[in-house]
């Protein structure tokens, strides 16, 4: 039988990334790492199973020369440490996992041999020792944190030696025992200034030569995190947006700048890109800009909030509105801006209510 190709790419620092980390946040971000590199499986892998921190592919009967395999680590490697960046320049939560979310590394471990499968309901899965090895292989004594692995049987099945080296790979020769069995590998650090990126837009920091059109503030009887997390959080926003049909949003995602957003109240549909201005040293800023509110050409709407003890913060909701012509301008004056003011005083008003009740049901 033909040998077959076991490749496991991990996210190390997971274990501590969670534990030290707000629970629901630290899923979101793994949660899209493994997409990206699901989505950057070039070789047509079959995915047997997403393992926590880990995505197990395997090639059945086949194995890829090292010139095709290797090309398939670099886009792994340069789409996650890609990513981290995206999730590094556009972040605006403070917490834990998005601040240290940056901080995860991949490392990539990579087997050979003759594969065998059971059927689990219905699905047809790797099995047999080759897949115990892989795993295995996983724990070892290679002195990095992000790295490719090659196991013996692979690298002499692709013809590489102790010693290959290009422009992003120099590989060291290791080996680990496990259950009196020893399995030597090679291994190559991934140094991330040797890949080459990809560009991504940076969210938008808006700055003002002028006061807002209007200014609204409220005292909230909890964390400044925790409100910032309910404002932010999409789907809260129909408990505190009053005609909120539905909210339209990557429920994937921790929102961040260039975050888009649709939200649709009574029946219209209004969209959102999160964006961002320069708050006072301890504030936590959050904002929202649409072209689609009619008369209004632009709206900035910003949540700047104020820690006052560590479970009270005072919100401040400061509003743009920008308008060309004389005639908007006169439309604005007269019946517009009132509204966008009411509407965002109940917004106000609603979420302290909403905080309230969450807060008295813990």
């Amino acid at each position: 039988m033909d040998k077959s190709l076991l490749f496991l790419p991990d996210i190390s620092g997971f274990t501590e990334f969670v534990q030290t980390t707000e629970a629901r946040h630290s899923e979101h971000v793994i949660a899209e790492l493994l997409e990206v590199l699901i989505e950057a499986n070039m070789l047509d892998l079959e995915l047997a199973e997403i393992e926590g921190d880990a995505l197990f592919f395997y090639k059945e009967n086949e194995v890829p020369d090292a010139e095709t395999l290797f090309a398939q680590v670099e886009r792994m490697f340069t789409d996650f440490y890609s990513h981290l960046e995206v999730l590094k320049k556009n972040r605006i939560c403070p917490c834990q996992a998005c601040s240290l979310a940056p901080n995860l590394q991949l490392k990539i471990v990579i087997h050979s041999g003759v594969l065998q499968f059971i059927n689990v309901k219905g699905k047809r899965k790797p099995f047999g020792n080759q897949v115990i090895e892989v795993h295995r292989l996983l724990k070892n004594d290679v002195p990095h944190d992000q790295y490719v692995l090659l196991s013996s049987s692979l690298a002499d099945s692709i013809a590489v030696s102790e010693g290959f080296k290009n422009k992003l790979f120099t590989f060291y020769k290791g080996a680990n025992e496990y259950d009196g069995k020893v399995l030597p590998y090679l291994y190559s650090e991934i140094e991330k200034e040797d890949l080459q990126l990809i560009p991504f837009s940076k969210g938008r920091t808006v700055n003002f030569d002028v006061s807002p059109s209007f200014v609204i503030k409220q005292q909230y009887p909890i964390s400044a995190t925790q409100l910032l997390e309910y404002i932010t959080n999409y789907s809260y926003r129909h408990y505190w947006t009053e005609g909120v049909d539905k909210v339209t949003y990557n429920e994937e995602e921790v929102t961040r700048l260039g975050t888009e957003h649709v939200c649709v109240i009574n029946g219209k549909h209004f969209d959102f890109t999160t964006v961002v201005k320069e708050g006072e040293p301890g504030q936590l800023v959050y904002g929202e800009y649409t072209t689609s509110l009619p008369p209004v050409d632009e709206l900035y709407q910003f949540f700047v909030i104020t820690p006052v003890t560590e479970q009270s913060c005072i919100l401040e909701l400061e509003v743009y509105i920008a308008t060309k012509s004389w005639i908007k301008k006169m439309v604005l004056f007269l019946l517009v801006k009132k509204e966008i003011k009411k509407s965002g005083k109940q917004a106000l008003h609603s979420l302290h209510e909403f905080v309230v009740s969450n807060s008295n049901a813990r």
